[in-house]
């Protein structure tokens, strides 16, 4: 497996987690409330296994290694991108964080904030993940060796080692089961 192959599974749990974000979204607006516990989860998966485990691996790997190649002006124009993104959906978590906050401390006024920020995120990843998915990790991993790619794909199994898929994939899993409105488009 090259590795862009465990990035793009990655993508598909991201992607669950993102649809269910869509259709909390929907319910906060028609019911003019937050589901606080619902929104921790969201931040705390987006926190740990979107940004420190998937986009920690593309950083600290994959965009690093590929910073020692020449590469093409559009690949480096896609990877500048792809950071970019990374940092905007570090800055929008943040600032959800802070908005559920200031809710559940009382104030309701903070709703707006949340589904702001839950907006920008829900369309973000979905256009950063097909960025990544349809034009960026295949075309790159033309310029490792298939050596280069073993060693990159070994450290990022050694990269996993220090982290929790399994939590979250649970995680979402236990939305999906409880979540009433997941079976809405």
């Amino acid at each position: 497996m090259m590795p862009a192959g465990p990035l793009m599974i990655e993508h598909r749990l991201i992607e669950r987690m993102i649809k269910l974000m869509k259709n909390e979204l929907q319910v906060m607006s028609q019911e003019n409330k937050a589901d606080v516990p619902f929104i921790d989860k969201a931040i705390d998966f987006i926190r740990t296994y979107a940004d420190r485990t998937h986009h920690g691996k593309e950083e600290d790997i994959l965009f690093r290694d590929l910073m020692k190649k020449k590469i093409l002006a559009e690949h480096k124009r896609i990877l500048d991108e792809l950071i970019e993104d990374h940092v905007r959906s570090r800055a929008m978590t943040k600032s959800l964080f802070e908005a559920k906050e200031k809710y559940a401390q009382g104030n309701n006024d903070a709703l707006k904030e949340i589904i702001n920020f839950t907006q920008v995120l829900v369309e973000l990843y979905p256009k950063h993940i097909e960025k990544e998915d349809k034009h960026f990790f295949l075309p790159v991993m033309n310029y490792f060796s298939k050596e280069q790619q073993a060693a990159m794909l070994n450290e990022f199994w050694e990269f996993d080692k220090k982290l929790i898929h399994e939590k979250y994939k649970a995680l979402v899993e236990e939305i999906e089961k409880l979540n009433i409105h997941s079976s809405s488009p």
